[in-house]
């Protein structure tokens, strides 16, 4: 293990949190992925766009976050089994929601990984102690931010193209299908 002048303790507190960390990137970079591939309406292109051009942010992310772990001589997730107990994001109970659905959904999980970073930086020495690894969530900070002010720029962008969505999905809940969602990506 390299000698980075972090005591043992620290580098475990440090691995605890990415770790975590890696669990809740893993899940929405997947999230947004399962987006990326089944989003249809009348925003699909721009949507799809989006959702791979933040996918392929999140992966990058990922990739740093492991290494890190590996650097500071932990073992970093790797299976679906970890990333499923220590995420704090959660994997919506509809398979298939409506484009603003997802883009709201997405928007939520990035709020919520703000608020974790920033926690996390400001409540725990290990990390500050760390300069390497606060650099690194400093970066996640920045993405995290650009990634949601993007979804929220998207979801502000036309009221009445959200209300009319929220009214569709009202009216395939009521009758119980979704025809319309089909409708509406057919044309």
């Amino acid at each position: 293990m390299i000698n980075i002048g972090l005591e043992d303790s620290n580098r475990r507190e440090v691995t605890r949190v990415l770790n975590n960390l890696l669990s809740d990137e893993c899940l929405l970079s997947t999230k947004t992925k399962n987006y990326h591939w089944n989003v249809t309406g009348p925003h699909f292109h721009g949507l799809h766009a989006l959702f791979g051009n933040q996918y392929a942010k999140l992966d990058v992310l990922i990739d740093e976050i492991g290494e890190r772990v590996r650097a500071l001589g932990g073992n970093a997730f790797g299976t679906m089994t970890e990333f499923l107990r220590c995420a704090r994001l959660e994997e919506r109970a509809e398979m298939h929601p409506s484009e603003l659905a997802m883009a709201e959904d997405l928007y939520d999980d990035h709020e919520i990984l703000l608020r974790s970073l920033r926690g996390s930086l400001a409540g725990n020495a290990s990390l500050r102690s760390d300069f390497g690894t606060t650099e690194l969530l400093t970066r996640a900070i920045q993405e995290h931010e650009k990634m949601a002010s993007i979804l929220q720029s998207v979801l502000g962008k036309d009221d009445q193209l959200k209300e009319w969505l929220k009214a569709q999905d009202a009216i395939q809940r009521e009758i119980g299908i979704e025809v319309l969602a089909a409708a509406v990506s057919a044309t």
